[in-house]
């Protein structure tokens, strides 16, 4: 009888010694299960799932002009008076560094990657850098430029395996269009106008270009929550900022003789991911995509991994109406690639399987199940040599061949 008090004694301690560690620990503490329940029950009401649309085109339409509304952008039409700032030769190739204006207030520069020897318009690809807590550069981290630092050289590597996807893009035969973002590269935070700001760190101050790059990105990491701010309080969103820039990118595009405006791709890895499935889904110019690195489920995200994300990619309201997945699916049935990392830290993984379901499932109610892939890649958040061949592939096949060329006809 003692033995078995005994025995049932130690059982209740270590039950008691185990039970704090079951306890979910989350970065908002106790009102983790408020923000997730409440997030659990939001509508989705337009996701093409979410009812019978005996209309399927005024569904999309519908839904274009809800997400507009969402992303709360509609800056004062300007011309893009564009201007080639420079030219360099390159194997195979021409690059052309041009800047064209966003809005009345503001211009971009983006690289043009023209492949030798064309004998009419050619397929063209916006490719869509990525974010990587890397504010000096925008393009030149997707694109082979000279002289780099050797921090530049280290994210390459890391991000894309060593090989800047934009020079093999156009290796295969397509005009490239490589633009800088918001708040990154020709448009990242001016020094000179936010003096203050450049004494918090010794590195701003340094010669050595490395350190102060170093120092400069992690400078704008800690001034986005104040960016974000200005946004919301001036009554737009920082997807609603870089999403109308990624579209006047394409009407930039749209102004060269080389292209051929009837098929034009996009793709990008992590925030270029994310920019990739909203310029996909959003602008019907666009005929194929690849979302690398971006397309989770957000109610199925909250649990601990807002903490690595960035303030760029969040729309209030959003899941009332739509989950991201549901916004790249906004040009069913036209061909789009999504590329998932198994080891991806940022997303968890059900987050990433709901939504590849969802896009899936979206295609197949449309009768297009063929035109929607979905790859897993046994490797941490990145954009391999792998994972860029099979994009490649992807896009050659639906916008030079000819199965393709009918298909994004459709």
């Amino acid at each position: 009888m003692i033995m078995r008090f005994l025995v049932v004694l130690f059982m209740a301690l270590c039950l008691a010694l185990l039970l704090p560690a079951q306890v979910p620990v989350n970065d908002v503490g106790q009102f983790y299960p408020e923000f997730q329940e409440y997030a659990n029950d939001r509508a989705m009401s337009m996701s093409y799932l979410s009812r019978e649309w005996p209309e399927p085109e005024q569904w999309r339409v519908q839904c274009r002009a809800k997400m507009m509304e969402l992303l709360g952008y509609t800056p004062e039409p300007v011309t893009l008076n564009p201007e080639i700032l420079e030219e360099t030769k390159k194997e195979g190739y021409t690059r052309y560094k041009v800047r064209y204006s966003i809005t009345p207030q503001r211009r971009t520069e983006a690289y043009l990657l023209i492949p030798d020897g064309l004998r009419g318009p050619a397929p063209a690809v916006i490719a869509l850098h990525d974010h990587g807590g890397f504010y000096f550069f925008g393009k030149e981290k997707i694109t082979q430029t000279e002289n780099q630092p050797e921090i530049l050289r280290r994210f390459i590597d890391e991000a894309y395996g060593g090989r800047t996807y934009a020079d093999e893009l156009v290796r295969h035969g397509f005009v490239v269009l490589c633009p800088d973002a918001f708040y990154f590269g020709s448009q990242r935070l001016q020094e000179e106008l936010v003096p203050d700001l450049f004494k918090e760190d010794p590195g701003l101050n340094s010669a050595d270009r490395n350190v102060y790059i170093e120092a400069f990105n992690a400078l704008c990491s800690r001034h986005e929550s104040i960016m974000a701010k200005y946004m919301f309080a001036s009554g737009t969103t920082w997807t609603g900022i870089l999403s109308y820039g990624d579209r006047r990118s394409v009407d930039y595009l749209l102004t060269r003789p080389e292209i051929d405006p009837e098929h034009i791709g996009c793709m990008g890895l992590s925030i270029g991911g994310y920019r990739s499935a909203f310029l996909f889904g959003l602008d019907p110019r666009i005929r194929a995509g690849v979302v690398a690195g971006w397309l989770p489920s957000y109610p199925r995200q909250m649990n601990n991994h807002f903490r690595h994300h960035t303030w760029m990619v969040y729309v209030p309201g959003l899941l009332d109406f739509m989950d991201v997945p549901d916004v790249a699916s906004l040009n069913v049935p036209r061909p789009l690639m999504v590329q998932n990392c198994k080891k991806d830290e940022l997303y968890t993984m059900e987050s990433m399987e709901v939504a590849a379901k969802k896009v899936e499932a979206i295609y197949t109610r449309w009768g297009a199940p063929d035109h929607v892939r979905v790859n897993w890649y046994d490797v941490p958040h990145s954009l391999t040599l792998d994972m860029q061949d099979d994009a490649i592939e992807w896009l050659e096949y639906w916008l030079k061949g000819s199965a393709g060329r009918q298909a994004t006809h459709r």
